[in-house]
């Protein structure tokens, strides 16, 4: 355990820190299933529009450093293929 004050501080911070991540990225997920789901039972409009939803969601991890940039980028890529698919 820690005896240095600024270590104490530094795991309280951390904590609260990991929670508002966990958030973060379980809201994210929550948005790709969404899509996920529009695309499994077929409807292109209800997909995009998912996807459109979850685009700006994915890139705000992105600018609050929960998610890579690039990792970001192959998801929203990958989504964006699968709905294009859809007839």
């Amino acid at each position: 355990m820690a005896q240095h004050k600024s270590a104490l501080k530094r795991i309280r911070r951390d904590a609260k820190q990991t929670l508002l991540n966990h958030s973060r990225i379980s809201r994210i997920r929550t948005f790709i299933k969404k899509v996920e789901e529009a695309i499994t039972s077929g409807n292109k409009e209800t997909a995009q529009t998912a996807l459109k939803s979850a685009q700006p969601e994915i890139m705000r991890g992105v600018t609050k450093g929960v998610l890579h940039r690039n990792t970001a980028a192959r998801k929203i890529s990958r989504l964006n293929a699968r709905v294009a698919k859809l007839a």
